[in-house]
This record gives structure tokens, C-alpha cells and sequence, in this order.
């Protein structure tokens, strides 16, 4: 999308500002507070650790940056890859993360002033903030001197450091940097965990992708060979300098604070290369972490720029200034909301928030690609791809979550109301201005669709016979016994199946009797009873002819069969009989009054719960034929057993299908357009003319309804038969209440009681 931003950063340039942003903190504030977390020198081996941890991370940001050459970077990934929610979480936790870095890299650099300066400390907080004043002002006047700038900082850096490590070698303590890659010391994860924001800055190219020259080549190039140079750098400044510095003599005598924060690199220089190196590596640490606050607001403000790109801040942040082509109003705000940080937050706090959100936002970047490469998106065509697809992305994801796991409490609850803000700012604002979701989920909702068609094909394809068991009662009402059989048959008839009806009868318990079924074969009674076969039946099949008739073929080719069975507990015998006769359908009548009683014994909820085939509810008011018979999806795709028995009615009747579905009345266009290609590919399966009908709806029960009524019969299904369901009711039955038409409500046998998880999955992608 052109916006006209200028494309003046090149490899040099955009490396810089990685590297720029990463080697700040990371080697001038943290080594001695990471040495105290790890209780000595396999602070080394934790610097090591987390380059190699945020390298999956880089790898994914280089693809879909080459892919999506535009300003956001990590943003604009998630949103994305993840969808307008969790792309809000990204941006707005981006936003705080890379403004709390530039925060603390501003008053970072008190302890080096302090140092060489003691009668600068009453100008901490005066030269901080006229520094975010002055990058502020930088920045909204041209990203290309800013990229300059950000070029020079870190040569005279990687100089100073250079001669740092050199010079500062012949001195090394074995002594003092014995253990120094040992991974197995006490507190490594946490030490891990807390250099892991040193390098948040390897991402940062892609904030501003959209001002890269060539972003194909320059991105990949700059993001992995400035966390290799950054890595390197890290692993050998540390070394040397824990080599160098007594750290815990250093804390005794007050040059070090108690948790190790203090101006350890200047101690190390003073010990090495004296004055001149002190001035040195301490006029480098001041332009380190005057890069990484310069870096970091440069990175920072492109978050709200981007998402009010994709309407999820207000539109004033996508205004780009006539005069310097940059996102001016972005910038300034970003260099407020520094300055308010500097003048409030404690140094410490600061640090930990914007460590453990950026871990998160590395996971995120990770399972951003795994949803590019799965989902459904035509058009992701990156320059360059990730190696080791997924398992490099899996073990960031891994390796990210293990280390949050050892950031301590203050940065997890940090990081989670960063989230719980980013959640009420997309409830609030963004979500009634987006119509649109991302690739993962699109991608997950295809998958699932084509799994349930291809399972659909797979039933209507294969030669089965369905043997189906009508269960009547004594409460079975006298309307609704005809139907069951009528529509039992149909399937049966389809699939050279049998039907047997079977009236079950109580008795009360008599001890000594064992309790069991009594099965017997009566004469066929007189509703089952008719001078010629009827329409619905094929006459070659029907063999009940008059009242009071053998009327019964040989057992072994009977197409019917009528039974009388006795039972001390019915629910119990009903289960019990169809398990042993081995029927593939189970048909009962639905009663309303038994489904709503909360927390009894009843059949229909014993049987539902405990039968070992599929189980179909008739509900009847009077089914004489069929011209249109509405199949609803309750959750997610419809099961392949609904459809199959829809169909064998309508083929009997001669009735059209309509697929029934409801989404939200504000949900995605390409959601509403996944569901009808769906249908339309589930009309190539079924036998009979169907048509599709996508139901726009916030009230799902209410809206399919509306078109439900004016069917001749409707067929459903079933969910939530236990507790949940008790206490909350189930939309199946809400539906099938609120019309009042012939109803059929389908349980396949392999799926009697969906998981809440599997609930909330399908509810999402399909209908919430």
C-alpha cells in the first residue's frame, strides 16, 4: 500500500538501528545485574543463550518482513498471521515495550556520568528528558538522518568496544571467569530471562520495512548479521569484563550496586586501559544508550502509525507530514509518553516490564509464520524463507515460554495488564471499525471444513448397511410412532438396512429375577397396520400387512421387525438391547419436558449419554412429506451422519435441502465467503438439489429460527448434554423450541459429548 514514505535506509543504515538498539542495555547496564542473578560468571553463557533463543524469532521476522515490507514489523505480523486481537495485544504491548526501553536507556547512563561527572548527578533527569526532547524532534523531521545518525553511534561504538576487548584480554582472571558457559548454575534461566530484552532490537528492522531500500535482500541480511555481530559482541565484552571486575568486591565497596547495577564497564576499562579508556568506553556507553532510546523511538512510534493503518488506533497517528514525510503525530506522542516514563517509573521496573513483554512478542512473531504458512492467504509470497520450518519456530516458541516462565512475578503481572489494556482498548474502540481476521484462523476454519468434507464424501461413498432400532414407550405419542419408523426407514431402505421397532415396557422390580430384558414377538399391532405398502416404503420391502398376521418374513432377511420388550429399567434396557443386536441408529422420541428437567434420571438423557450408535430425536407436529427440509450447523461444519439422514429424507420426499448457518452480523466478509464455498462444495456430495443460506445474525438461535420456521422439517443436532448444559442450556434445543416444525436432532455415534475446548475452538472460528 503507497503511502509515501521514503525508502533511504539501506543495510549499513538498518543494520545500525538493530544493532543499535540491542547493544545498548545489554552491555552497559546488564551484565552486572544478570552476574548477581546467576551468582557468578555463567552470565556469559546466559548472553549466549538468549542470541540463540531470539534466533528462530529473527528467522521469522526476515520472512514475513520480506513478504509485508511495511511499517509495524512485528505488528503487522500478528495482525496478520493472528487476527485484529491479538494484532491489537502486539501493537500495543510493542508500543510499551520499545518505550520502556528507550526510557531506560536514557537514564541508563547516570551511573557513567555519575562516574567520570559526580557534579552532573542533579542533571540526571533534566539531560534525560531534553534527550527524548531532541530524538523526538529527530525523528519527526527525517528518518534519514536519523538512520545516519544511528550508523555513526554504533562505528564509534563497535570501535570502543574493540579496543575494550582487546586491551582488556591480557588481564582476564581465570579465576574470575571460571564457569563462564556452564548452563547448569543455579539462577541461569533467570539470568536468561533477563538479558533476553537485549535483544529486542533484532525485530526492530521491521517496524520500519516500509523506509528499507530492497527490503527483500536488506531486511534478511541486516536482521541475521546484526544478531550474529550483536551475539559475538555481547559474548566477548562480557567475558572480558567479568574478567576484569571483582564483582562482589565491587558491590562491597558501593561502586556497584547490590543487584550488580552500576557502571561495570567503566570499572573494567579503568582496570585495563586506565583513563583514556575509561573516557572511552564511557563516551561509548552514553552513545549506545542514546542509540537504543533513538532506535527505540523510531521503532516505537511506527506501532500506532501501522494500526491506525488497519483502523485499530485513531486516525490522527496514520497522518504523514506534508514537509518531512514522516508520522509525526506518532512520534510525538511516543516521546511523551518516554518523557512521562522517565519522570515517573523506577529504573528497575521498567526494565523487567519490557523484558517479559518482549519475550512475548518473540512467541508471538513464531506462531505469526507457523499461521502464514498454514492459513489460507494467496497472497504471502516472501522473498526469503525461514529454514528449518516448523521446528525452528517451535523451539522459539518453546524456549520463549520456558524463559518467561523465570522472569518472576513482577514482569509476568506486568506483562498480563499490558495485555488485559490491549483487550479493553480492542473491545472498546477497534473492534466495531475491523471486518476482517487473520491467516491462522482463516487458515484452521479451512482445514477443519475440508477434514468435514472429506469425511462427508467418505460416509455418502461407502457401502454400509444401516441397521436402525426405533425405541418406543408408553409416553411415546401417537403422532410422533409413525414418523420415527417413516424416517428410520428411510435411512435403512437407502443403505439395505433393516428397521425394528421396539416397544419398551417397565415393570416394577421382582427379587430373585435377575433383573433382565424379556423380548417377545407379538402380532403387528394396529398402527403398524396397513392394507397396502405405504407411499414412503418401497413395496418389495414392506412386509406388515393387516393386524393380527404372521406378517413377519424369516428373521434372516427380515426388512422389519416389531418387538415387545419388558425391562425393569428402561433407559438401561434401551442402551442394553441396541448394544447387543449391534445397531448402527437409534431413534426415540423427543420429549421437552424430559431434556428441560434439570438433574433426573430420564431416557433420553441416558440414552444420549450411553449409546453406542447414532442416536436420532423425532419431534413431531405432523410430518406428511417434505418441500423443503433446513439442515442446521450448530458448531463449526455440520457432522456427516446429520447430513446423510437429511438427505435419505429428502430423497424419499422429494424435498430440497437448505444448509442453514449463522455467523455474527459483524463478522469478516471472507468468513461469511468460507462457509458458503463450504456448502456449495457439501452440494457436490449430497444426492438431492440443495441451496445455501448464511444467516447474519447476534442472536444465533433467534436468526436461524427465522428461516427455520418456514421448513417442512428441520434437522439439527446435539451438544452439551451434561453439566454445562444443564445449567446454561443448549442451543440445539433452544432451536428446535422456538419453531414449530417436525424436527430431527442427529447424534453421531462417535461423537456424543464435544469437549469444552472443542466447543469454544468451533464457536470461534465458525460462529463467534
Amino acid at each position: 500500500m503507497p503511502t509515501g514514505l521514503k525508502r533511504d535506509l539501506g543495510l549499513f543504515s538498518t543494520s545500525a538501528i538493530a544493532i543499535g538498539a540491542m547493544i545498548g542495555s545489554g552491555i552497559f547496564i546488564l551484565p552486572g545485574v544478570a552476574y548477581v542473578e546467576v551468582g557468578g560468571p555463567a552470565v556469559v553463557a546466559a548472553f549466549l543463550i538468549a542470541g540463540v533463543l531470539v534466533l528462530p524469532a529473527a528467522f521469522s521476522a526476515s520472512e514475513m518482513a520480506t513478504a509485508m515490507p511495511e511499517d509495524g514489523g512485528s505488528y503487522v505480523y500478528v495482525e496478520r498471521g493472528m487476527g485484529p486481537l491479538l494484532g491489537t495485544v502486539a501493537g500495543v504491548g510493542n508500543w510499551f515495550m520499545l518505550s520502556f526501553k528507550s526510557a531506560l536507556a536514557l537514564v541508563g547512563g547516570v551511573p557513567y556520568l555519575v562516574y567520570v561527572a559526580p557534579e552532573l548527578a542533579a542533571w540526571i533527569l533534566p539531560l534525560a528528558l531534553g534527550l527524548a526532547v531532541f530524538f523526538t524532534l529527530l525523528n519527526a523531521t527525517s528518518t534519514e538522518s536519523t538512520g545516519r545518525l544511528q550508523f555513526g553511534i554504533v562505528a564509534i561504538m563497535i570501535v570502543v568496544m574493540a579496543w575494550f576487548v582487546v586491551g582488556g584480554i591480557p588481564d582476564i582472571s581465570a579465576e574470575r571467569t571460571a564457569g563462564a558457559f556452564d548452563a547448569t548454575s543455579d539462577g541461569f534461566l533467570a539470568a536468561t530471562a533477563l538479558v533476553f530484552i537485549s535483544y529486542a532490537g533484532v525485530i526492530k528492522i521491521a517496524s520500519v520495512a516500509e523506509e528499507v531500500e530492497d527490503p527483500g535482500t536488506t531486511i534478511p541480511r541486516a536482521m541475521l548479521g546484526s544478531l550474529l555481530v550483536t551475539t559475538v559482541l555481547y559474548v566477548l565484552v562480557v567475558y572480558v569484563a567479568i574478567g576484569l571486575v571483582d564483582v562482589e568486591a565491587a558491590i562491597e565497596a558501593g561502586q556497584l550496586d547490590p543487584d550488580g547495577e552500576g557502571p561495570i564497564m567503566a570499572l573494567a576499562a579503568d582496570s585495563a586501559l586506565g583513563t583514556v579508556g575509561v573516557v572511552a568506553v564511557v563516551a561509548a556507553a552514553l552513545m549506545a544508550l542514546a542509540s537504543t532510546a533513538n532506535a527505540g523511538l523510531m521503532a516505537a512510534a511506527r506501532f500506532p502509525f501501522a494500526m491506525a493503518r488497519d483502523n485499530l488506533a485513531p486516525d490522527q497517528f496514520e497522518a504523514i507530514s506534508d514537509r518531512f514525510r514522516t508520522p509525526v503525530a506518532a512520534i510525538v506522542v511516543t516521546g511523551v509518553a518516554i518523557s512521562v516514563m522517565i519522570l515517573t517509573l523506577p529504573l528497575d521496573l521498567v526494565a523487567k516490564f519490557g523484558s517479559g513483554f518482549g519475550i512475548i512478542v518473540f512467541v508471538l512473531v513464531n506462531i505469526s509464520l507457523v499461521g502464514f504458512r498454514e492459513g489460507a492467504v494467496d497472497d504471502y509470497d516472501p522473498t526469503f524463507t525461514s529454514p528449518l520450518y516448523p521446528w525452528m519456530q517451535l523451539a522459539g516458541i518453546a524456549g520463549g515460554l520456558l524463559v518467561f516462565s523465570q522472569m518472576g512475578l513482577v514482569p509476568i503481572v506486568g506483562s498480563l495488564v499490558i495485555v488485559a489494556l490491549s483487550l479493553v482498548w480492542y473491545a472498546i474502540y477497534a473492534r466495531s471499525r475491523i471486518d476482517r481476521e487473520g491467516a491462522a484462523r482463516s487458515g484452521v476454519r479451512q482445514s477443519v471444513t475440508e477434514r468435514a468434507l472429506e469425511q462427508t464424501a467418505d460416509l455418502f461413498d461407502e457401502d454400509r448397511r444401516y441397521d436402525t432400532l426405533v425405541a418406543l414407550t408408553d409416553d411415546t405419542s401417537e403422532r410422533a410412532r409413525t414418523d420415527m419408523v417413516r424416517m428410520g426407514a428411510d435411512l435403512s431402505r437407502l443403505r439395505t438396512g433393516s428397521v425394528a421397532v421396539a416397544k419398551f415396557t417397565g415393570v416394577p422390580h421382582r427379587a430373585f429375577t435377575g433383573g433382565g430384558l424379556t423380548v417377545s414377538r407379538p402380532g403387528v399391532p394396529d398402527w403398524l397396520s396397513y392394507d397396502e405398502p405405504p407411499g414412503w416404503v418401497a413395496e418389495t420391502d414392506w412386509s406388515l400387512t393387516t393386524a393380527g398376521a404372521t406378517a413377519l418374513r424369516d428373521p434372516a432377511s427380515a426388512t422389519f421387525d416389531y418387538l415387545e420388550i419388558t425391562a425393569e429399567n428402561v433407559p438401561e434396557a434401551v442402551v442394553e438391547f441396541s448394544t447387543f443386536e449391534g445397531y448402527d441408529l437409534l431413534v426415540l422420541e423427543r420429549r421437552p419436558e424430559e431434556l428441560h428437567r434439570r438433574f433426573s434420571s430420564r431416557l433420553t438423557d441416558h440414552v444420549l449419554k450411553n449409546a453406542p450408535c447414532g442416536v436420532l430425536l423425532v419431534e413431531d407436529y405432523g410430518f406428511d412429506g417434505a418441500d423443503e427440509i433446513a439442515v442446521v450447523a450448530n458448531r463449526g461444519p455440520y457432522d456427516p451422519l446429520k447430513l446423510l439422514v437429511a438427505d435419505a429424507i429428502a430423497e424419499e420426499t422429494g424435498a430440497e435441502l437448505v444448509l442453514l448457518q449463522a455467523v455474527p452480523a459483524d463478522a469478516p466478509e471472507q468468513r461469511r465467503e468460507t462457509v458458503h464455498d463450504y456448502h456449495v462444495e457439501l452440494m457436490r456430495i449430497l444426492t438431492v438439489p440443495a441451496r445455501s443460506r448464511v444467516v447474519e445474525t447476534d442472536d444465533r438461535v433467534a436468526g436461524l429460527a427465522r428461516f427455520a420456521e418456514s421448513a417442512d422439517l428441520l434437522v439439527t443436532g446435539m451438544e452439551s448434554r451434561g453439566l454445562r448444559g444443564d445449567l446454561f442450556g443448549r442451543p440445539g434445543d433452544r432451536l428446535v423450541d422456538s419453531v414449530d416444525v417436525t424436527a430431527v436432532m442427529v447424534q453421531p455415534d462417535d461423537e456424543r459429548q464435544p469437549g469444552l475446548v472443542q466447543r469454544v475452538v468451533l464457536d470461534k472460528l465458525f460462529g463467534g
